[in-house]
């Protein structure tokens, strides 16, 4: 028994300009082209295109109902399915303003999707045929009817994998419509989280070098620290990203030897809290 593999292909973006035209054809209950007489062809006994829930609406396509056609493995590699003339689709004029016609295609393989356009009397310039670049995800695909400028058609005809197959094939398409599929902006950056390291000495002896000790921060919006000695007496604190330390307590110079900081700092955009303690050697060298 031949495998069964599953392609998605979401017609969108059928920027006709239009007199009589019935879009977008988005298979909806009270939508369009659910209730049309479509007509598959070449694809061994033919079985109809059905409408049904859509497999992946995770993606560009969070359309509710979609076309389901199933591509047989003894069917023509042109298989495919049309709508009527006329009542259908409606009539329409290919300009410069709607020559491009773009088509979202998910497929499990790589191959081609072709469209034609068809006038009242079954004359055609014949298919357009261009091939997916990925599977398993959504793709937009545009076809270009320039060489159709002029030209009035009242049929539509969808191959959503022209190529032999060696398998029978579930193939979806929906949303034939004039939007173009435009993706949102990425997201904002995350903000950068707060963080701090601590010096653990400086010799504030006014000689113009390491003169006054403070908490590396960056990207901190607001910090508190203080220092002791080793006997747990509090000789400096603040809570002010600008200030530093020159090394007094009580209007004198405190003795060189080690001294202990605690120190907190955040981030209120980022949210984040960074808590540290050290050791300083305050030098007289």
């Amino acid at each position: 028994m031949a495998l069964r593999q599953t392609f998605i292909a979401s017609a969108l973006g059928l920027s006709f300009g239009m007199f009589g035209q019935n879009v977008p054809v988005d298979f909806e209950p009270n939508g369009i082209g659910a209730n049309w007489n479509w007509v598959v062809f070449e694809n061994d006994y033919n079985p109809p295109l059905q409408f049904v829930q859509n497999p992946d609406t995770t993606g560009i396509n969070p359309s509710s109902t979609v076309a389901q056609f199933e591509a047989r493995q003894s069917g023509q590699a042109f298989a495919g399915c049309e709508s009527m003339h006329g009542t259908d689709i409606g009539s329409w004029t290919i300009t410069n303003a709607n020559k491009i016609l773009r088509i979202m295609v998910y497929k499990p393989t790589i191959s081609d999707v072709g469209i034609k356009l068809v006038r009242f009397d079954n004359w055609s310039l014949g298919e357009i045929k261009i091939s997916n670049t990925v599977i398993n995800e959504w793709e937009q695909i545009e076809f270009d009817f320039s060489a159709h400028i002029g030209n009035t058609y009242d049929q539509i005809v969808i191959f959503p994998d022209f190529t032999g197959r060696p398998e029978d094939r579930i193939l979806y398409f929906d949303n034939i419509y004039g939007a173009e599929f435009v993706a949102p902006p990425p997201p904002p950056p995350a903000p950068d989280s707060a963080s701090m390291s601590l010096p653990n000495f400086f010799s504030p002896n006014y000689d113009g070098i390491n003169d006054l000790y403070r908490p590396a921060t960056s990207n901190a919006d607001w910090i508190e620290w203080q220092v002791y000695t080793r006997w747990g007496q509090l000789v400096f604190s603040t809570m002010n990203l600008s200030d530093s330390w020159n090394g007094l307590h009580n209007g004198a110079t405190v003795s060189p030897g080690v001294y202990f900081i605690e120190a907190r700092c955040g981030s209120n955009e980022a949210g984040n809290t960074v808590i540290k303690k050290g050791i300083i050697h305050v030098l007289h060298e």
